[in-house]
Parts: C-alpha cells; sequence; structure tokens
C-alpha cells in the first residue's frame, strides 16, 4: 500500500486572489520575496500584489527560463538571502513554481541541487527548514501549485525531479482569471500537460484509490473543456474547469506519472526550448498503446474508466483521441515538426530509463520499448 496524503490549503475561484494576505500570515511568511517570470510582470500582476498587500515584497526575482536550471535557482536565492526575505510568493507557470520550490531548498540548505535530486536519493535531505511558499498559478496546466515536486534542469543537463512533502506549498491561491490572458498556444500545451498528469497517474500502479478518483474527475473536466479555453479564451467556465483539472491532476500525481513524462522530461533537458505540455501530448498516443499490454484485467478495466471519463466508447479509442484533440487545438502531433531528430533517440532513451518518472509506469519500459515509442512519436 502507499502513502496517502492530502495537505494543501487551496483558495479557489475568481477573484481569490485577495486572501493572499490572510494566506501568508497563516505561513507565517512576513517578508515575502516574489518569484516570476519577466512575462507575468509585464501583465501587472506584481502591482496586483502590491495593492493587495498594502506594500511591495522585499524582493522580486522575475528572470525564470522557460525551463527552470540551477544557474537561476543559485541567482534566485541570492537574492532571497540579500533581501532577508522568510518566504516566497511564486507567481507564473509550473516554470516560476518550479524554480520557488528550488530557492525555498536553497535558502534553507545550501549546496549543489542534485544532492537533492529524487534519483540521487536527495529527498531526504529536504527537511522542514525548507522555506515556505504560497502557490499563485497563472497558467492551467502544471498543478505545481499542489504538488511535492520541482522539475530542475541541473547545472549537468539532466532535467530531474526534486521530490518532498516540505516541497508542498503553504498555501495555492487558484484564481482563474489570472488565466484569461494566457495565448491560445499556451492554453492548449498547458491544458494538454493537464490531462496528462490526471491520465499518466490513474494509470499509476500504486494503490490510491482518493487519488485515483480525483485524477478520473480531472480528466472528465479537462477533456470537455480544453478545446473551448483554447478557442474562446474569455469563457471563464472553461478557464475554471481547466484550473481545477489541472489543480486535481497534482493532486493526484502523489501516485506517480509513467513514460509519457520520463520521455518528456529526457528530451526537455536536452532542449529546454520544447514546451513540456506539447511534448506530453505527442507523447500520449504511443505510451497509451504501450501500456495496454499491461496483462491484467485491472489495467483493462482502468482504460474502460478513462473512456468514460473522455466520453468515448471503449478504451481502444484513447489514443485516437488524443491525437485528434491535440491536432484540433492547433498543437504539433509528431515530434518532427518540432525539429526532433531521430539522432537524439538515444540521449532520450538514456535519460528516460534513469527519470523517477520511468519507475512507476504500469509495465515496466525496456530501451527496445521506448525506441518503439519513439518511432511512433516522430
Amino acid at each position: 500500500m502507499g502513502l496517502i496524503n492530502y495537505v494543501t490549503r487551496i483558495q479557489f475561484g475568481y477573484g481569490e486572489l485577495a486572501t493572499l494576505t490572510s494566506e501568508l500570515t497563516l505561513a507565517g511568511i512576513a517578508r515575502p520575496m516574489v518569484v516570476t517570470d519577466k512575462g507575468v510582470r509585464q501583465l501587472g500582476l506584481i502591482e496586483r500584489i502590491e495593492t493587495i498587500l498594502g506594500a511591495a515584497p522585499v524582493a522580486v526575482y522575475d528572470d525564470t527560463p522557460g525551463n527552470p536550471n540551477e544557474a537561476a535557482a543559485h541567482a534566485a536565492t541570492e537574492v532571497f538571502t540579500r533581501s532577508g526575505a522568510d518566504g516566497i510568493i511564486a507567481v507564473g507557470g509550473g516554470s516560476a513554481l518550479d524554480l520557488a520550490k528550488a530557492v525555498a531548498i536553497l535558502a534553507a540548505h545550501g549546496g549543489a541541487l542534485k544532492t537533492y535530486a529524487a534519483i540521487e536519493g536527495g529527498g531526504e535531505k529536504i527537511t522542514a527548514k525548507t522555506k515556505p511558499i504560497i502557490a499563485i498559478p497563472t497558467t492551467a496546466g502544471t498543478g505545481s501549485e499542489v504538488g511535492r515536486g520541482a522539475i530542475i534542469i541541473l547545472a549537468d543537463g539532466r532535467k530531474v525531479g526534486l521530490l518532498s512533502p516540505y516541497l508542498v506549498p503553504k498555501a495555492a491561491i487558484v484564481d482563474p482569471d489570472l488565466t484569461l490572458t494566457l495565448p491560445p498556444m499556451l492554453t492548449a500545451a498547458t491544458g494538454m500537460d493537464a490531462i496528462s498528469h490526471c491520465i499518466e497517474t490513474y494509470l499509476a500502479p500504486s494503490f490510491n484509490p482518493p487519488a485515483d478518483g480525483i485524477a478520473l474527475e480531472g480528466l472528465r473536466r479537462g477533456w470537455a473543456h480544453v478545446e473551448a479555453a483554447t478557442q474562446e479564451p474569455g469563457n471563464k467556465d472553461a478557464r475554471a474547469n481547466m484550473a481545477m483539472a489541472a489543480t486535481m491532476g497534482a493532486m493526484a500525481f502523489q501516485k506517480g506519472l509513467g513514460c509519457v513524462h520520463s520521455l518528456s522530461h529526457a528530451l526537455g533537458g536536452i532542449n529546454p526550448r520544447l514546451h513540456h505540455g506539447t511534448l506530453n501530448a505527442i507523447f500520449m498516443p504511443a505510451v497509451i498503446d504501450f501500456n495496454r499490454a499491461a496483462p491484467t484485467a485491472i489495467q483493462e478495466d482502468k482504460y474502460a474508466h478513462l473512456a468514460r471519463a473522455m466520453g468515448l466508447g471503449s478504451g481502444d479509442e484513447i489514443g485516437k483521441a488524443i491525437h485528434d484533440r491535440t491536432l484540433a487545438i492547433g498543437l504539433p502531433t509528431r515530434l518532427s515538426e518540432l525539429g526532433v531528430t531521430e539522432d537524439l533517440f538515444e540521449r532520450i532513451i538514456t535519460g528516460a530509463l534513469a527519470d523517477h518518472s520511468h519507475k512507476t509506469n504500469p509495465i515496466e519500459a525496456s530501451a527496445q520499448d521506448y525506441q518503439r515509442m519513439l518511432t511512433a512519436a516522430f
């Protein structure tokens, strides 16, 4: 059996950004530093936060890269330490939220980030000294606002997970209003990221019925609304449902993920310019087909449940439905469309085999299995 643990405070709904002051007090943060990116800052969200707080944060770090890396984590930690901050307000997409978690570790423990990587056995080195975070997502995808992990590119180029219950933000303020200005392609890519979380964690083999239920409901919401959110940016109902789907997917993936993410992490480490959600959308059909080989009635039953949540007739339709939906919302459906070449396959496979998500796929994939999945997605 596995650990079942739900601990995040979530303020959800339009206008809930106004709860920031009280959530900071509950978290014991008196001198917050903001971690964000320049795009979010240009939207005026830092000024909105200052208005709510009645004061400016002690510092703002807005150089979060598209895929957070160790260099940015150390730079932000230096700002945190120099400013005398005692906690973090993380504002943005998954990159900003994950970078904030890396800063929370380094500000408390110091050293190189590889020390804390899950694949290095570093989870036990992340302690209760980790600095507190209030997470405010501006995309509906990663669910990092309620997750216990962060994905970071290390100084050595590996894209790894930092995993610990001490990385769960003290509170998540999920205000769908902050996603209304998200461009269509980012809406689509982050939406497919949320959908991939719900599907992969549901298929993960560990025992956690509450997570399974959350994943299926998150999938139902995300699948039903991703197209409208992408094509009708001002659709507040669709935006709210996508925000909830993202949060639910991350609440559930304490079970683990699978080969979709091990492949995306590996390729994203090789080429950080590729969007993680887009990669997940491309890899999902091939991995779905591979996982159908699980020799158990339980797996067949799971595919039937997934199909029902997606409004499909049977589990056999899932892979094609994902491909068709990806195409319908304007995302590429092939690696070749992204400029990925077959000569990268060996490096991708090496990275996927070493990734923490590889271990929680319902079937253990071999190098040959990954080769076939890459070929199918190419």
